[in-house]
C-alpha cells in the first residue's frame, strides 16, 4: 500500500512538471499571440499573467498533493502536523506565484498567504 501511495505521488509530480511545461509551450504561448485578449487595468498584460499563474498554481496544488500521499504513505498513522505543514507549505506556493505573477495586483495571494498561516500555525 506505502508502494502505491509513493508511485502515485511520483506521478502527481510527472504530471505537475508535464503540465506547467507543456501548458506554458503548447497552450500559453499560442493564447498569448492572439490580439483579442480582454484588457484589465488598461492592457492585456494583467490577463496574460492572471492565465500564467492561474494555470501554474494547479501545478503547485498537485505537487501539494503528493506531498499529502508522501506523508500518509509513512509508517505509522499520518502525522496531523506533517500533513499540515504539506497544506501550508502548497498555499505558500500559490501565493507566491500569485504575488510574483500579478505583481500583486491579483489579492488571490492574500487569502493564500492566509491559508498557509492559518494550517502552519495549527500545525
Amino acid at each position: 500500500m506505502r508502494r502505491g501511495l509513493l508511485l502515485a505521488a511520483v506521478l502527481i509530480v510527472l504530471v505537475a512538471i508535464a503540465h506547467s511545461y507543456l501548458g506554458e509551450r503548447y497552450i500559453l504561448r499560442r493564447l498569448f499571440r492572439r490580439a483579442d485578449l480582454p484588457h484589465l487595468f488598461g492592457s492585456d498584460r494583467f490577463t496574460r499573467r492572471t492565465l500564467r499563474f492561474a494555470w501554474h498554481i494547479t501545478s503547485v496544488a498537485w505537487l501539494g498533493l503528493a506531498g499529502v500521499l508522501v506523508v500518509v504513505a509513512a509508517p505509522g498513522p499520518p502525522a496531523r502536523g506533517a500533513l499540515l505543514l504539506t497544506v501550508a507549505a502548497a498555499f505558500l506556493g500559490s501565493a507566491a506565484i500569485a504575488v510574483v505573477g500579478s505583481r500583486g495586483r491579483h489579492l488571490s495571494w492574500v487569502v493564500f498567504t492566509a491559508i498557509a498561516l492559518l494550517a502552519w500555525f495549527a500545525a
